[in-house]
């Protein structure tokens, strides 16, 4: 249960206080419990949906603005900086060493802007064309944001870029039994709560898939880009992987 605490003082606005000097075996603890923080986050976030769709069915724009406003709140936006300094830095085209040192500056760049809106404008578009019911916002958005963030579990047996960031913190998190741990109870997760809205289960878990598969893509090719994985990639890959779940998931 450290580990929940960890992870809820470092990856959400909740103040309940992450360690003063966060050890390996703190981060990689905190990041096993990452999935079903996101699950539990992405349901809460979108019940501003959930109230509008009762409420007023034809403004479920607006609902989904407010859902996914206030998932950005919950996290305090940490996961769409690291999606614009990874955009950033990539964008660049600038070698590695380069490369990181964009990302590491505090600004946001014009790549970094773009990838922000059109993550958030996928999620807001896709989340409020999600069929199926009052509450299947909250069920698509909490599968959306495990995905998101399971992504970010199976990067951690990646290189990290640099010795003293996160990711280096948490390289070796998850193991080969943990990896297959989280991924069948997020997909199981999926499955559960697709059946729950009415919603088809396995188009459900083919969108959860197709995303995971695209985040790899984009690990690959940041791996390859700047010499490992950092922070910044994995919130990258968070970003990616909930909005490409979520269009999956309102296709059909």
């Amino acid at each position: 249960m450290s580990g929940l605490r960890t992870a809820l003082g470092l990856f959400t606005v909740l103040p309940v206080g992450a360690p003063p000097t966060l050890t390996p075996t703190d981060a990689r603890r905190a990041l096993r419990w990452l999935p079903a923080l996101g699950l539990a986050l992405g349901a809460a976030a979108a019940l501003p949906l959930a109230a509008v769709r009762a409420g007023a069915p034809h403004a479920g724009l607006l609902g989904a603005v407010g859902a996914v406003a206030l998932l950005a709140l919950l996290t305090r936006g940490l996961h769409l900086d690291g999606l614009a300094d990874t955009a950033d830095g990539l964008g660049s085209r600038a070698p590695a060493a380069r490369a990181l040192a964009i990302m590491r500056q505090s600004d946001i760049g014009p790549f970094g802007v773009v990838a922000i809106l059109v993550a958030v404008l996928v999620d807001i578009a896709a989340l409020a064309a999600v069929p199926h019911g009052t509450w299947a916002g909250c069920a698509a958005l909490a599968v959306a944001a495990a995905t998101g963030r399971l992504a970010v579990v199976h990067a951690a047996a990646a290189r990290p870029a640099h010795p003293d960031g996160f990711g280096a913190l948490v390289q070796g998190a998850a193991p080969g039994g943990v990896v297959v741990v989280e991924t069948a109870g997020v997909l199981a997760a999926g499955g559960l709560l697709a059946a729950a809205v009415g919603a088809s289960w396995w188009w459900w878990l083919g969108g959860q898939a197709v995303a995971l598969a695209a985040a790899a893509g984009l690990r690959w090719h940041a791996s390859r880009r700047l010499g490992g994985t950092t922070g910044d990639v994995y919130g990258a890959l968070v970003e990616t992987a909930t909005a490409l779940t979520l269009a999956g998931l309102c296709l059909r």
